[in-house]
């Protein structure tokens, strides 16, 4: 391998040396999709050795994790096989539960949506009632493809919360939710391994796997406001999970009251503004606290998802482009910084969440602290 993987993987155990190399045999057949690639283009992609690649290659065909997808002319000797990932041979469930809805997601090794469904949500209710709702929906989900097996669940809720842990924490404007064990609650009603996170950063993992290279903000308006932070390649979480609460940014300090019990709040300022029918109000105070994080880490993109921004993406493009651009022109930082939409609403929360799982399979395991 070359240096920069040898240097990583000092003091790994060869089991996980194993899989990590697996691992990255996995993400270039997924990469490449149905064309598929050949042994040695695996080889050169991963800086592993073509025995070694073999040997992979021959376990994830027996496991039916790849498959022989023809034969590739080459440009001396006998022609090349030609190996492809096989999406449909495992599966993961992505849960979105947000304050007043559930959406869920059934995607592929590719992560492609198979099934998805919605329904409503109340995250006030008690804690079992909610649990009995995400089991429901993982079960109806993993009955799409029943003979196939679910790698494990992914759940993004609002934060504040320790992903670590699996424990929610004073979730804004339910806090009766501070300290509950959600993965472990789950992970035993489902009898699936859960993974849990923030909404935004699920969103911000799915999107980092689409975006061009470089770093980028991914703010989130639905029935609140936060924000997932790709850094240097990787969602940027925080030692306690805490980076990313966008939403509770004082702008004005005597503003009205946040359910965070805070006051001016950019989310409270937002929520407000559309209340009273005055979207364009509520896209140039998104737009500030947008110019002050592009001011703050220098990013090169700001992406808008959420309900909230679906209802009018114009309107949040437009006015979070002329609050960014506007900074620039005096002098600060902004230049060259683009604004674009997710698009999809909230389903780009859940897919996010089954990445959650699938992310480590493709050893796409990477954190910032």
């Amino acid at each position: 391998m070359n240096g920069s993987r040898t240097r990583t993987q000092a003091g790994v155990n060869l089991p996980a040396l194993r899989h990590h190399n697996a691992a990255l045999v996995l993400d270039l057949l997924r990469a490449a999709g149905a064309e598929g690639i050949s042994r040695l283009e695996l080889a050169e992609g991963t800086g592993l050795t073509p025995q070694a690649v073999s040997k992979i290659t021959a376990r994830l065909r027996e496991d039916g994790l790849a498959v022989g997808a023809g034969l590739r002319p080459s440009t001396g000797g006998k022609p090349r096989t030609v190996l492809r990932l096989v999406p449909d041979a495992q599966f993961a469930v992505g849960l979105h539960l947000d304050r007043d809805g559930l959406t869920a997601v059934l995607v592929d090794l590719a992560g492609r949506p198979v099934a998805v469904t919605t329904a409503p949500l109340d995250l006030g209710a008690p804690a079992e009632r909610v649990l009995a709702d995400a089991a429901d929906a993982v079960r109806d989900l993993s009955a799409a493809e029943p003979h196939k097996p679910v790698l494990g669940v992914g759940v993004a809720v609002p934060g504040p919360l320790d992903h670590r842990d699996g424990v929610l924490h004073r979730v804004t404007g339910f806090p009766q939710w501070d300290g509950y064990p959600l993965r472990a609650a789950l992970a035993e009603r489902t009898g699936l391994p859960v993974v849990l996170d923030k909404d935004t950063n699920a969103a911000a993992l799915t999107l980092s796997l689409s975006e061009p290279p470089g770093d980028f903000a991914y703010l989130h308006l639905g029935t609140g406001l936060g924000a997932g932070l790709v850094l240097g390649g990787e969602v940027h979480r925080g030692a306690r999970t805490g980076a990313g609460e966008f939403g509770h940014q004082t702008l004005q300090l005597d503003g009205p009251l946040c359910g965070c019990g805070g006051r001016g709040c950019i989310e409270a300022l937002c929520l407000a503004a559309e209340a009273r029918g005055d979207r364009g109000e509520a896209a140039r105070v998104l737009g500030t606290g947008a110019a002050n994080l592009v001011g703050l880490l220098d990013i090169d993109r700001v992406v808008l998802g959420g309900r909230t921004v679906a209802a009018d993406e114009d309107a949040y493009v437009r006015g979070v482009r002329a609050v960014i651009e506007e900074r620039a022109a005096r002098g600060g930082a902004g230049a060259g910084v683009t604004v674009t939409v997710a698009g999809g609403g909230d389903r780009p929360v859940a897919e996010g969440a089954a990445q959650l799982v699938l992310a480590p399979v493709f050893g796409r395991v990477g954190e910032r602290g």
